[in-house]
């Protein structure tokens, strides 16, 4: 079947800026708490290529460092009181809209096992659909659309009216105390961003069941996110001579308590709008049930628990055991048995009434709860403003066959750092990603369509023109 216009455009924007995702890609900007995994070399030479790869954005913008490898740039509007240069507070721009950010995140997780990937990782390997690589889908794809959109903004002769700021991170995969060292640096400077926009959603196909269209899925909040630490004391011993309910095995009771007794399921007010905006994309005889969404919550709320996997997520807190630990002996009984469990955290509850409800699943005071790390969910962006509307319109025109719609992200961004200085926070990565797309995120095999990359900068072109 012959490409559209369109199609044949995002090919050829894709393949030409190719090479500059790939030169990206090379580096091995690994975030990590290990010790010995991180290589700060790997994190200054990524920096040292930008300008290399994008001069004119390296002559025309602004750049901090923050945080150490964190960057922020400044594109000065022309409504900006220093005109092109200087550090003055950012004003409105067009249509009373004040100052934008667009963030991404350069740092990407360790990869487990090189021999499952069809390319090296590390390598930038540019076929003849594809860029490949760890950090093409999270986040160097995105980092690199958007400066390859104002690259091609800049060699047009475009400024914007308002300024525009772009975020990068360096340790959204860990800490994420980049993005909060960025946000607090604006607040300071009395900036506070009319629109905040990082990766998060997606052109989803198969997302949804029933639903052959791609969606659009902007997330307006994001689960919290949280680390408890489950712990049992015990006096140990020989492995020969074991006692019942040891620490292992009051751990494991505990484990099993949790697995068999999930939270309460609701379908929250964004979920409800979610559903009867893709009402009209569903078959027929599902399209009334959908939408009626609100009217039917309840049995709605049932059959996403049935569905399992995202949509039951998306309906409450999930809690995930995702190490346990024991003795270090394979014939010593442990003194210290312990467990993490990672909870995300569902819009409308808090950390506190979560690691409460905690307590009363497992039911044993001889298991101690200690939070390691909490987030709270964060504040629900609105889907009735001018920002929404102007991702909806940018998301049509780029992505004219996707339905745009509103979710709760079920992972966690660098966004949730801006919520404190701007209510309107939105996550969406303006790429197509299939079902096998996603998994590969944090798995292997992860790659970029080079359609789908020419079409994301495409995005970046139309919304970065329309600030």
């Amino acid at each position: 079947m012959p490409s559209s216009p369109t199609a044949l455009s995002a090919v050829a924007l894709g393949r030409a800026a190719a090479p500059k995702l790939a030169r990206l890609l090379t580096y091995r900007t690994v975030s990590s708490r290990v010790p010995g995994e991180m290589e700060p070399d790997q994190f200054e030479a990524f920096i040292a290529a930008l300008p290399e790869l994008f001069p004119l954005v390296s002559a025309g913008l602004q750049l901090e460092r923050v945080n150490g490898f964190g960057l922020l740039y400044r594109w000065p509007g022309t409504a900006s009181p220093d005109g092109a240069s200087g550090d003055g507070a950012a004003v409105d721009g067009a249509d009373g809209r004040g100052p934008a950010v667009l963030m991404a995140h350069y740092d990407v997780v360790p990869v487990e096992d090189p021999s499952r990937w069809d390319y090296p990782p590390f390598a930038g390997t540019v076929t003849e659909t594809s860029i490949e690589g760890r950090g093409a889908l999270d986040d160097k794809g995105a980092l690199a659309a958007v400066l390859e959109a104002a690259e091609q903004l800049l060699a047009e002769g475009f400024a914007p009216a308002g300024d525009i700021y772009f975020s990068f991170g360096n340790n959204e995969e860990t800490a994420g105390d980049t993005a909060a060292a960025a946000a607090a640096l604006l607040a300071e400077r009395g900036i506070r961003p009319w629109l905040v926009l990082d990766e998060g959603g997606a052109v989803a196909s198969g997302a949804f069941p029933f639903v052959s269209a791609p969606l659009a899925v902007v997330g307006v909040s994001e689960k919290g996110i949280l680390d408890v630490e489950l712990a049992v004391e015990d006096t140990g011993g020989h492995a020969s001579t074991p006692n019942r309910m040891g620490a292992t095995a009051r751990l494991a009771r505990a484990v099993v308590r949790l697995d068999r007794r999930p939270f309460p399921a609701s379908l929250p007010d964004v979920s409800v709008e979610m559903v009867q905006r893709l009402s009209g994309s569903a078959p027929l005889p599902l399209r009334p049930v959908l939408g009626n969404a609100r009217h039917l919550r309840g049995a709605l709320t049932r059959v996403f628990g049935l569905l399992g996997g995202e949509p039951n997520a998306m309906t409450r807190t999930t809690v995930a055991v995702t190490q346990l630990r024991g003795s270090k002996g394979s014939n010593v009984l442990a003194t210290r048995a312990t467990a993490n469990a990672n909870v995300r955290v569902a819009v409308g509850e808090t950390v506190a009434s979560t690691v409460s409800r905690l307590r009363s699943i497992i039911r044993d005071p001889k298991v101690s709860l200690r939070v390691v790390e909490g987030n709270e969910p964060s504040p629900v962006s609105a889907t009735d403003n001018a920002q929404f509307a102007l991702l909806e319109e940018t998301i049509r025109t780029c992505f004219p066959d996707a339905v745009p719609v509103p979710y709760i992200m079920l992972g966690g961004t660098d966004s949730r750092r801006f919520t404190s200085i701007c209510d309107a926070v939105y996550r969406f990565a303006p790429f197509r990603m299939s079902a096998a797309d996603r998994a590969s995120i944090h798995a292997y095999n992860e790659r970029l369509g080079i359609e789908t990359f020419g079409e994301g900068i495409t995005f970046y072109k139309a919304l970065m023109g329309a600030l």
